[in-house]
C-alpha cells in the first residue's frame, strides 16, 4: 500500500515559537523549570467578569451554534467599542466574528484576494501570515523594514513594491510582531491613502491595540472605510484559549465572508461569545496587567543593554523585545536552543519572523508575570557572563 503524500500546499515553514514551546515543555516534564519568554501568551487570566459569565452560561446547559456573523449582542458592543476607543462610527452589520484572529485572517484572506494575488507583509513579521497565504496559494510580497525606518512599513516602500510588480493587498500590524513597533500616525494615514489610491487591500492587524506604552495605538478605521480591520481578545483582554477575535470588513465583503464562515467554522465559539462583551467593562483589571507589562518592559530596556544586547526594535507596544544577538553568535536558531538546554530560558530565534536577516535576532516576550521576566534576566546575565556593570 502506498502511503498518502501530503498536498503541496501543506509543505510550509514551521512556526518556531510553538516548536519552541514544545522542547521547553519536554524540559519541563524531565523536572527542569524554564522561563517562558518565547510566546506571545499574557501570564494574566481572563477578566473576572468573563470567566463568571462564562461560568453562569455553563450551569444553565446547552451551549448551540451561533449565527455565522456573530452574536448580535458582541456584534454590537464590539462597534460601541471603536466608538468609545478611536472615535470612529462603526457599524455592527460590518462586524464578524471569528475563531481568533487566526480565523479572520482565513476569512480576510479567501473573501478578498483570488489564488496567485500577491500580499505585501514586512519582514520581519508574523510567520503565520506568509504559511497562510502560501497555504491558500497566494504570494507573500515582503517588504524588509529595519533601523532606517523604525522597524516599521511606509507609503514609499509599499509604492516602491507595488510599481516593481503589481500588490493586490498589503497585510500590516501596528503595533507589530515581533517587533513592538508601531507606524507613526501620519505615515498610517499615507499607506491608507495609498492603498485606497492604488486598489489594494488593505488588511489591518490590530491584534495588539491597547497594549502601547507611550502613544495611543490607532485604527485604520480612522482613515478608510475600505481596508480590512482584524482585532482579537487574545491579547489584551487575555483570552488566548477562548479563541475570539473579530474582524470589521467594508460592506462588500461582508456577505461573501458570512458565507465563507458558515462552511469553514459555522460560528466562532459560543461560549467565549457569550462571556466576551463583560471583557469591555474590565478596564481597571486589564490596565493593571497592562502595568505589569510596562514594569517589565522597562526592567528589559534597562537590563538587555548591560547584558550587551542594546541594538533592538522599537518596543513602542505589544509586549515584545527583538534583540540584536549577533555579538554572542551568527545563529538565532542555535544560540535559543543553548540558552533553552544550558539557561533555563525560553526565547524565540528571529528566522521565524525573517528567514533572510533573522539569524543575528531573537525575540523575548515579555507578556508573562513580572517575577519571570526579573529571573529570565538574573539567568541570562549568568549564562553570558554579563558584569551588569
Amino acid at each position: 500500500m502506498i502511503p498518502p503524500l501530503p498536498s503541496k500546499r501543506s509543505a510550509i515553514a514551521p512556526f518556531l515559537a510553538m516548536d519552541v514551546l514544545s522542547e521547553t515543555r519536554a524540559l519541563e516534564r524531565q523536572g527542569r523549570h524554564i522561563v517562558h519568554m518565547e510566546l506571545g501568551e499574557p501570564g494574566a487570566p481572563a477578566p473576572l467578569a468573563v470567566r463568571e459569565a462564562a461560568a453562569r452560561a455553563l450551569s444553565q446547559g446547552v451551549i448551540g451554534y451561533a449565527e455565522a456573523l456573530g452574536r448580535p449582542a458582541l456584534r454590537q458592543r464590539i462597534a460601541r467599542h471603536y466608538g468609545e476607543a478611536y472615535g470612529v462610527d462603526v457599524s455592527a452589520e460590518r462586524v464578524i466574528v471569528t475563531t481568533g484572529s487566526s480565523g479572520a485572517f482565513l476569512l480576510a484572506f479567501l473573501a478578498g484576494f483570488d489564488p496567485g494575488a500577491r500580499i505585501a507583509m514586512t519582514a520581519p513579521g508574523y510567520p503565520a501570515y506568509a504559511n497562510i497565504l502560501a497555504s491558500l496559494g497566494l504570494e507573500p510580497a515582503l517588504i524588509e523594514v529595519g533601523p532606517e525606518t523604525g522597524y516599521s512599513p511606509t507609503a514609499a516602500l509599499l509604492e516602491a513594491a507595488h510599481r516593481a510588480k503589481r500588490l493586490d493587498g498589503a497585510l500590516l500590524a501596528s503595533p507589530a510582531n515581533p517587533t513592538g513597533a508601531m507606524i507613526p500616525s501620519d505615515e498610517f494615514k499615507n499607506i491608507c491613502a495609498f492603498c485606497e489610491e492604488a486598489g489594494i487591500l488593505f488588511v489591518s492587524d490590530e491584534i495588539y491595540h491597547g497594549l502601547s506604552y507611550e502613544r495611543p495605538c490607532e485604527t485604520a478605521l480612522a482613515h478608510s472605510r475600505n481596508a480590512v480591520v482584524v482585532n482579537s481578545f487574545s491579547k489584551y483582554y487575555a483570552m488566548t484559549g477562548w479563541r475570539l477575535g473579530w474582524l470589521v470588513a467594508p460592506e462588500p465583503l461582508v456577505r461573501p465572508m458570512e458565507r465563507l464562515q458558515q462552511s469553514l467554522a459555522i460560528s466562532a465559539p459560543t461560549l467565549a461569545q457569550i462571556a466576551a462583551p463583560f471583557a469591555f467593562e474590565a478596564k481597571a483589571e486589564l490596565e493593571a496587567v497592562k502595568a505589569g507589562y510596562a514594569r517589565s518592559r522597562a526592567l528589559l530596556l534597562e537590563r538587555l543593554p548591560r547584558l550587551g544586547l542594546a541594538d533592538f526594535a522599537p518596543p513602542d507596544g505589544a509586549f515584545y523585545i527583538y534583540a540584536d544577538i549577533s555579538r554572542f553568535a551568527a545563529d538565532s536558531a542555535a544560540l535559543a536552543k543553548r540558552m533553552l538546554e544550558e539557561a533555563g530560558v525560553a526565547a524565540t530565534p528571529g528566522v521565524d519572523f525573517d528567514r533572510t536577516r533573522g539569524a543575528r535576532m531573537l525575540r523575548f516576550s515579555y507578556a508573562g508575570q513580572e517575577s519571570d521576566v526579573m529571573l529570565g534576566l538574573d539567568r541570562l546575565a549568568a549564562w553570558l557572563g554579563a558584569p551588569e556593570a
